[in-house]
């Protein structure tokens, strides 16, 4: 295995440009999952050293880089370059896999690079591995360089939250987190996390009931902000789903839900472990319902998988008040699209995922994260689904709230980037805000006057062990921020 590993990282070497894929491959090697990123900050700081470059690591764990100019083109405006470290952890269930010690698996297929059973990393790798090659090459010419490395992009953002302000010495910020190699962003949606708790008692199973684990898994998952229109099952709510229709036909008791994963991921499995009165038409009934899902989603979730298996019956399930109130309120509570953009064509304005459902132990916790590139209207359907939550009896929390990136279609920048794209490519760009989050709202409250833009190369599946990026996305990506550089716009 250690062989054959070696051989796919030598493949991944080879490919063109070479100075990007070897960056990745470095990068990949070291364990950076959000909130752990110890070792790639360190790995950050020792690369900016190696080089003799001036080299920050602030108070929350962001490394900043500096490279002067290449040689006549001093007159320029100092360009930063952005991209965060951190990488969202997922592997698919039957994949045995340490995101805290193991560097990420990867290999070929076709135009794509992928992971083993894992996400890949390049949301946002590609991004930290482009901005390396240009800090260690010697002959390609651009402006001054700052490198910004964000910490915590994934879970928070709390890296672009901490950077104080009069760190930073560019006059223009290129982030490199889009995902559609034809795309220049200039704006992107707000967040803030949602979590909702109670306690509930628990009480004694009832005689002459079995226990049995419902199982929901096989979901596409993805991006809670770029695939959340695509209308995926969220398994949260394909589970409530079951337990709320076979709870009305038959006595059914939860002992335990374990639901989703992180915040920002829509939810690719669910487990429920229950007590149920069996009657002669049950499990016939059960799979009546969830063919009938199954049906609905065939088009958009085709693997999707819903069984159920006995299993040892629970010592203790919840009181019937509190299910009822729990099953309830994940009915009512929103999942999905809210609503849309009335000003750019085919944009998400604001919409939530409810990510994660835990219920064990006398205790319930419900995690989602709301999104909106309209502030009021973020915190519209926060309301809403503090309310629905609330009549439940639930407590409820609002955290890690971040603002939107409110677009500039009269950006300096915006107009040499769209000029360069149409020169190199001879086609215009797709200038576009999208619905995921980007540092650049956070980080233009203490950098106003920066001109900020997104653009970056072609990424599918973010968030997912099915993420993979483009071969040849990554070739156009990286000519195109060469010319960017060598044409960035004078001081």
């Amino acid at each position: 295995m250690f062989r054959k590993h070696n051989e796919m990282s030598k493949t991944i070497r080879e490919l063109e440009p070479t100075a990007v894929w070897n960056k990745f491959a470095d990068l990949n090697a070291v364990p950076r999952p959000s909130k752990k990123e110890d070792q790639v900050i360190q790995f950050m700081v020792n690369f900016g050293a190696s080089l003799q470059l001036e080299t920050i690591k602030d108070a929350v764990g962001n490394v900043i880089i500096r490279k002067p100019a290449s040689q006549g083109l001093e007159d320029k405006k100092m360009v930063t370059l952005q991209s965060h470290l951190d990488m969202v952890h997922q592997k698919n269930n039957d994949t045995v896999f340490d995101f805290e010690t193991q560097g990420i698996q990867m290999y070929v297929d076709g135009d794509w690079v992928r992971a083993e059973g894992t996400t890949l990393g390049a949301d946002n790798g590609m991004g930290v591995a482009a901005i390396m090659a240009l800090l260690e090459s010697t002959d390609i010419p651009h402006p001054p360089l700052e490198a910004l490395f964000t910490i915590d992009e994934e879970t928070g953002m709390t890296g672009a939250m901490g950077l104080k302000g009069g760190v930073l010495q560019g006059d223009i910020l290129l982030n490199l987190d889009t995902e559609e190699d034809d795309e220049i962003d200039i704006g992107c949606a707000g967040g803030v996390d949602v979590t909702a708790r109670r306690s509930y008692d628990t009480v004694a199973v009832p005689a002459n009931f079995i226990g049995y684990k419902v199982t929901v898994k096989g979901l596409s998952g993805g991006h809670s902000g770029m695939d959340i229109h695509r209308g995926l099952g969220n398994a949260n709510k394909i589970m409530n789903r079951l337990l709320y229709t076979i709870s009305q036909q038959t006595g059914t008791c939860i002992a335990t839900i374990d639901g989703g994963s992180l915040r920002n991921a829509i939810p690719r499995e669910s487990n429920a472990v229950l007590a149920i009165k069996i009657t002669a038409d049950f499990l016939e009934n059960f799979e009546s319902y969830a063919r009938s899902i199954k049906e609905e989603l065939r088009f958009t979730e085709p693997k999707l998988q819903i069984s159920i298996t006995a299993t040892d019956l629970p010592s203790t399930v919840m009181e019937a008040d509190a299910q009822g109130k729990l099953l309830r309120a994940m009915y009512a509570a929103h999942n999905g699209v809210y609503a849309m953009s009335a000003s750019i064509a085919d944009l998400v304005e604001t919409s939530n995922n409810i990510a994660r459902v835990i219920v064990k132990d006398g205790a319930i916790k419900i995690g989602c994260l709301t999104r909106s590139s309209v502030d009021s209207g973020k915190m519209d359907l926060a309301n809403a689904l503090k309310s629905v939550f609330e009549l439940a009896g639930f407590e409820v929390e609002f955290s890690g709230s971040y603002p939107g990136w409110n677009p500039n279609p009269d950006s300096a920048i915006l107009k040499v980037l769209a000029a360069q794209y149409e020169t190199v490519f001879g086609m215009k760009p797709k200038v576009v805000a999208c619905h995921a989050g980007l540092e650049c709202g956070i980080l233009g409250q203490n950098y106003p006057e920066m001109d900020m833009i997104s653009f970056g190369p072609t990424i599918k599946g973010a968030h997912s062990p099915d993420e993979r990026v483009s071969i040849s996305s990554v070739q156009k990506f990286w000519k195109f921020t060469l010319e960017v550089l060598k044409n960035s716009p004078a001081a």
